[in-house]
């Protein structure tokens, strides 16, 4: 698989190295030259560096290799070649029980015949820590995530939210050295996703716990992250902050599975100052780049302010086009732009109200203005 390079990466495709973020005082998990094979499933040659304290969400599509990658690290598959460093210990043959690492799954698999309390104090039950120092940690560590007063019921007896935050309780009790949450909130609906996700915010922002985090929903990623790494069949193919991910993707594919959505395909012409010209299909756009010849384009549709006259702006980038869809996606709704001389369809954001207010129809004539910036080539 090639993958276009991009000298701001902080990953190297030819051999997939993610270092940790510049923030990071010092390194937790290292995993040197990764490489596994699982049935048809393949990896090789992973590199990837978590800092002290970071929060690393792992995104990528169905069949990647996250789960794998994070069983991995927590011994429940054994590596074909590398090496697995936790603060610099080689934990790579180190039975899982005693690598001090936790992990959640988004079926929650509590036990059914234990209490909350129980269930929670079961890894300090197995340590030999006491019975009354295990249900004070309980408590408290059930305190912190919204469920102390459920501490006597049983797990059959609790909400999809309720039995997450038991599981999640039950491995932070252990104060693991790395936690790896494998999609955590993905069974759960909108209103206790985002509830249990501001307590896992808050959750480490007090603890300082290491956690790698697998999941599909990107409001993850822009509350919780502070580094992001995308996975693709196997491999790592980008790491970097949300914005190096988001705005500044390395491939096509990034772009499109971030939701970039106005992607195209043009040949650009540097000019003066760092800018760049780049024609699309008989379109002009400008750009901050110093690329030449062949590239692809993305400009997110947020960045695209729409209006029915022309603006009187500094961005380089205006075009006037036709309505042609109006796409309702709950909050937002999308608005597609057919560039009136090229056909260059664009997708605009704007919220219901924006639309309202401007009294946007199919078939209205509009302007779309963007920055240079927003422009994204690679």
């Amino acid at each position: 698989m090639s993958e276009a390079d991009n000298t701001g990466s902080m990953t190297d495709i030819t051999n997939p190295q993610c270092s940790y973020s510049k923030e990071s005082s010092k390194n937790c998990l290292t995993i040197e030259n990764f490489s596994i094979t699982l049935g048809d499933f393949k990896a090789e040659n992973l590199n990837l560096k978590v800092g002290d304290g970071e929060y690393c969400i792992v995104i990528g599509p169905t069949g990647a290799g996250k789960t794998i990658l994070l069983e991995t690290i927590a011994g429940i598959h054994r590596l074909k070649t590398g090496k697995i460093y936790l603060h610099g210990r080689d934990i790579t043959d180190i039975p899982p029980e005693l690598r001090g690492i936790g992990i959640v799954y988004q079926d929650y698999m509590l036990f059914p015949h234990m209490t909350i309390g129980d269930n929670i104090a079961f890894g300090l039950k197995q340590r030999g820590v006491s019975k009354e120092e295990r249900e004070r940690q309980a408590a408290e560590i059930a305190g912190k995530l919204g469920i102390g007063h459920l501490l006597g019921r049983y797990p059959q007896t609790l909400s999809g939210g309720e039995k997450q935050r038991a599981a999640i309780a039950r491995a932070v009790i252990l104060k693991p050295k790395v936690l790896l949450l494998d999609e955590p909130l993905s069974a759960l609906d909108n209103t206790t996703r985002e509830s249990l996700r501001r307590e896992l915010k808050k959750l480490h922002k007090e603890m300082h716990t290491t956690i790698i985090h697998i999941t599909h929903h990107f409001e993850d990623i822009y509350s919780l992250a502070d580094r992001v790494v995308v996975m693709r069949e196997g491999s790592i193919i980008q790491c970097g902050t949300v914005e190096e991910i988001v705005r500044k993707p390395d491939t096509r594919f990034i772009a499109d599975f971030t939701g970039m959505e106005n992607i195209y395909a043009g040949i650009c012409t540097p000019l003066s100052n760092g800018t760049c010209e780049i024609e699309i299909n008989g379109l002009k756009l400008y750009a901050v780049s110093d690329r030449s010849g062949d590239v692809n384009v993305g400009i997110r549709p947020e960045e695209l302010i729409i209006s029915k006259e022309k603006l009187a702006s500094s961005a380089r980038n205006s075009v006037c086009g036709e309505v042609i869809k109006i796409t309702d996606n709950g909050i937002f709704s999308k608005i597609a732009v057919a560039e009136e001389k090229s056909g260059v369809i664009f997708t605009a954001a704007l919220t219901k109200q924006g639309i309202e207010s401007m009294n946007v129809t199919t078939g209205d004539k509009v302007y779309l203005t963007f920055k240079a910036t927003a422009v994204h080539v690679f």
